[in-house]
């Protein structure tokens, strides 16, 4: 049996006694289109092998297809209306700005906290409180994935008692929310938590939902959602990548 790892799009044999590349071009090739179509529908860990036929792929998750089609899915225009909503409505659910905290989580989160503070502030006449969060050591995969660069957590007031409104930029499975909420009920006991979210991806694996929505998108799961924010990337934009098939 051959074993082929999947690399940017290509097979790269691992057998010792593999065939020379000109010659295993032709016999491999419905097995690397049956492998990759495969592959994009599959939920992978890493070292998980696939065998399909005679061929056995291995998944390697530091490589990634060059196939993804590219679209945007939110202008700066359309990113700055609704963060203008969400201001908003965060003021009517509250009745108004006392007792807000408004609390991002890295790292896109934080600089879209800033940006609603700013606007309700521009409303209110009135300065809301911000924080920033780091939900590293709360999350429920910290076993399993390389622990990332920890990044500080920021909140100088007291949320005993206080409305806390979570700020993140894409909402999915709904695990790093719970994490989040983890974190904020060791630092107090607030009255309430909120969470607001430019994007909402859907596929919740938990019973987590957002009180403030920029844009609901519809995917898949094999596409992956980015948000680009001035501050961090230099422009103002949401792309959305998707598997060409």
């Amino acid at each position: 049996m051959s074993v082929y790892l999947l690399v940017s799009g290509r097979i790269r044999s691992l057998h010792p006694l593999s065939q020379s590349r000109e010659s295993a071009k032709g016999a491999n090739a419905s097995s690397y289109q049956v492998g990759v179509a495969r592959l994009r529908n599959a939920s992978c860990r890493p070292g998980r092998r696939f065998f399909f036929g005679k061929s056995n792929f291995i998944y390697n998750p530091s490589a990634t297809s060059t196939n993804m089609s590219v679209k945007k899915i939110q202008t700066d225009v359309q990113m700055k209306r609704a963060l203008t909503r969400i201001s908003h409505e965060i003021l009517e659910r509250n009745s108004g700005a006392k007792d807000l905290i408004l609390v991002g989580m890295h790292s896109r989160g934080v600089p879209l906290a800033f940006r609603i503070r700013n606007l309700i502030s521009s409303y209110e006449g009135q300065t809301v409180d911000v924080g920033s969060l780091d939900i590293g050591l709360y999350r429920d995969d910290i076993s399993e994935k390389p622990q990332a660069t920890m990044k500080p957590t920021d909140i100088s007031v007291d949320i005993n008692g206080r409305i806390v409104v979570l700020v993140d930029d894409v909402l999915y499975t709904g695990r790093s929310i719970r994490a989040a909420m983890d974190a904020i009920n060791d630092l107090g006991r607030p009255s309430q938590i909120q969470l607001a979210v430019l994007i909402d991806r859907g596929h919740r694996e938990l019973p987590i939902r957002a009180d403030f929505i920029g844009k609901n998108v519809p995917t898949s799961q094999e596409e992956d959602v980015a948000v680009k924010l001035a501050e961090i990337d230099g422009l103002d934009e949401v792309i959305i990548s998707s598997p060409i098939t």
